[in-house]
């Protein structure tokens, strides 16, 4: 069969990846793909931002099945106008996106449902900002309502701190249209927990869960960032807790859109904060994580293909996966600056020595690739991903790769599942 991957980052590597395995693919396609892509799929020109150029792409391409990488083809509406011209396309329509396109809607969603998150309150100006800010705590979560490629989320020490960023976001110069309406959220405290399920709009089936490190720097400092690392084990959460999740978060959202008449189907990311009070829903997103994919499919044993057709199709099953027990980490290697200005064009050295490494995949971001030569191309550049038997041989493994190579400006965080470690 023939494959069209929509995107060009570290989660579509692992996606082509994973797919170049699969017995069933004969021809697979990455638009508009990356320089390490280039070595597993043809990469095609197309404009992401454009439904039309999509379109037109996948009519001369005519593939069997399109796997919609990033969120923004979904909220043109791609899954929609594809299932219009009888095309199969994994992912959710553009109104079941609404979960991730619009955290207003993901608030209020939540609450008509009765799923646990977060006390919330939604701003339009900043008049309704200061005077909802009485009603919370300090740190308070600023979170702007669009999408805004994992940077909208700042935690405001102080209510004059909040303010300020909600000031900036609502006047457009901080993130544009994204920030044109904010959520203020208390601030939960616990661990975080990337908790996936495919969905074919009413049954679901749970992946193994995985770890987000979403600060730039190491102990959880700095700015938010679209990921730093993540990784993923048999025992981050057990059994008892996953049936849980399944029957009180993912099932409840996937049978409340149904009944709101906007069907989901492809993969649900629930972004859950694990507090005192028990699990609570931080975020969705309607697609497959960055870079939580990595470590996850690293993890997986069957074939990918019939699990996202299974999905389209309306026949999703537990069955469809297999999982290795191992354990696997992702440290995402960045440009100097991210997620702030950086330079792009600089030349990666060591991929070859790392790759060689026992359990490493190196996935590739931000890259281009000239005259057999690997450049810098983005903020966040390479996923380097390891797995192993137990999570302390695949960090070694991990950051022995990230050692091999080299980059003008190149910037890591050093301790990607350290406190999983220390327990």
């Amino acid at each position: 069969m023939k494959v069209l991957v929509l995107g060009n980052g570290g989660r579509e590597h692992a996606l082509v990846w994973k797919l170049r395995q699969s017995p069933r693919v004969s021809q697979l396609y990455c638009a508009p793909g990356n320089g390490g892509i280039a070595d597993d799929a043809e990469c095609v020109a197309a404009d992401l931002k454009s439904l039309e150029s999509i379109t037109a792409l996948a009519a001369r391409l005519q593939p069997d099945l399109t796997v919609v990488g990033p969120e923004l083809p979904l909220t043109l509406g791609v899954v929609d106008e594809f299932a219009r011209r009888g095309w199969p396309a994994f992912g959710p329509t553009r109104a079941a996106a609404q979960l991730e396109s619009s955290k207003s809607f993901a608030k209020e969603f939540l609450q008509r449902h009765h799923i646990p998150t977060a006390p919330f309150a939604i701003c339009d100006s900043i008049e309704q900002v200061r005077s909802s800010l009485g009603h919370f705590h300090v740190p308070v979560v600023v979170k702007a309502d669009g999408l805004a490629a994992g940077k909208g989320v700042v935690i405001a020490k102080s209510k004059e701190e909040a303010a300020s960023v909600a000031a900036e976001m609502l006047s457009g110069k901080m993130l544009g249209e994204a920030g044109a309406r904010v959520v203020l959220e208390e601030c939960l405290k616990g661990d975080e927990l990337s908790f996936l399920v495919f969905s074919d709009g009413e049954r679901v089936a749970p992946l193994v869960a995985a770890q987000d490190h979403k600060r730039v720097g190491d102990g959880d400092t700095g700015p938010n960032t679209g990921g730093m690392g993540a990784y993923s084990t048999a025992d981050i959460v057990d059994d008892r807790m996953r049936d849980w999740l399944v029957h009180h978060i993912a099932r409840p959202v996937v049978a409340g859109m149904k009944a709101e008449s906007a069907e989901f189907k492809g993969v649900l990311y629930c972004g859950l904060m694990m507090t005192a009070r028990g699990p609570m829903v931080l975020e969705f997103n309607c697609r497959f994580g960055d870079p939580e994919t990595q470590p996850i499919l690293m993890r997986l044993e069957s074939d990918l293909t019939d699990a996202l057709e299974a999905s389209i199709e309306g026949r999703v099953s537990e069955g469809d996966f297999k999982w290795s027990q191992d354990a696997s980490v992702c440290v995402v290697m960045s440009s100097g600056g991210y997620p702030g200005t950086y330079e792009v064009g600089k030349r990666i050295d060591g991929l070859e020595e790392a790759a060689a490494i026992s359990g490493v995949k190196v996935f590739h971001a931000g890259t281009s690739k000239r005259d057999g030569v690997y450049y810098t191309a983005g903020g966040r550049v390479l996923g380097v991903t390891a797995r192993a038997a137990d999570l302390e041989t695949a960090v070694a493994r991990a950051y022995e790769a990230c050692g091999k190579i080299s980059f003008d400006g190149a910037h890591y965080r050093k301790d990607i599942a350290g406190r999983a470690l220390k327990k």
